[in-house]
């Protein structure tokens, strides 16, 4: 009697997973699902606007001039020299990015869940989706950034761009990385606790006042030196600052900050990807 054949597949599924995987073969061989998945974000959102795409022009903008009659002109808050358009739109810029990698990649499991339940892909597919989307979003308002540099650069505003432009595909990166492991970190405890969908809705708008934003942090340093701690050391801070000190050339700028948020970072992104690649295998059961 023959002995039988042991069989050979193209793709084996099994329950048992290094943690510490990040899948990146079977990434790349589902990347066609990552760019249908990534235009559908983009079309999903804007199919039924009058504008459409234009909002990724109208937001930062209507911000921008909100933070400037507020922040600029009532509280007077000083902007380090630089025009005040062009400080807020800088730090909005940045923040939007980070902001709505994390926001939209805290509801994966949970938006997603009929999708994961019915077919097999490598689920880290869906938040890097997300973040690649927001890179459209991101691209745009940094054209409308750059042109009112080249206004204000026109009507002979003191702005000095440098060499710490070479690091903005790095601070990209950092933001990226950051906003999609924190918002793994939240998707998968979002699982058992649906409270943190709230909690992450006003609290990321809470937490935008953590960081420079709105204000130099060389102000919050000398007028309240007490707290500053909370602004100093909070890792979207360097990413911001660096951004205006390489666009801009004014912010509080370290290479010992930027280091430290780097560290941070990848601290995150890593244990955002074991809770996330742990949470998967037995959320469907949860939710």
């Amino acid at each position: 009697m023959a002995g039988i054949e042991q069989e050979v597949w193209d793709l084996e599924i099994t329950a048992k997973n290094n943690l510490l995987d990040f899948r990146v073969k079977d990434v790349w061989h589902y990347r066609d699902l990552l760019f249908l998945l990534v235009r559908r974000d983009f079309v999903s959102f804007y199919k039924q606007t009058i504008l459409g795409p234009l909002w990724f022009f109208i937001q930062p903008l209507f911000t921008t001039v909100i933070y400037t009659f507020i922040f600029g002109n009532l509280a007077a808050i000083p902007t380090d020299g630089l025009p005040q358009p062009l400080f807020y739109l800088a730090g909005i810029t940045a923040w939007n990015y980070f902001s709505d990698c994390l926001v939209k990649t805290s509801s994966v499991f949970t938006t997603n869940a009929s999708l994961f339940g019915k077919v097999y892909f490598p689920r880290l597919i869906v938040p890097l989706s997300i973040v690649v989307s927001n890179l459209i979003r991101f691209a745009v308002q940094m054209l409308l950034f750059l042109i009112m540099m080249g206004i204000y650069f026109v009507k002979g505003a003191t702005f000095q761009p440098n060499l710490y432009l070479l690091l903005f595909p790095f601070l990209l990166l950092l933001m990226a990385m950051l906003g999609l492991g924190l918002g793994m970190i939240i998707s998968a405890m979002t699982t058992k606790y649906r409270d943190l969908t709230f909690l992450v809705t006003f609290g990321i708008q809470l937490m935008m006042y953590l960081t420079t934003v709105i204000y130099p942090l060389s102000v919050v340093e000398r007028k309240y030196p007490h707290y500053a701690w909370m602004v100093k050391y909070n890792p979207i801070t360097s990413l911001i600052e660096c951004f205006r000190y390489g666009f801009l050339g004014q912010g509080t700028f370290t290479f010992t900050s930027l280091m430290m948020t780097t560290l941070t970072t990848f601290v995150i992104m890593i244990v955002g990807v074991i809770i996330f690649n742990r949470v998967e295998r037995t959320f469907v059961d949860t939710v």
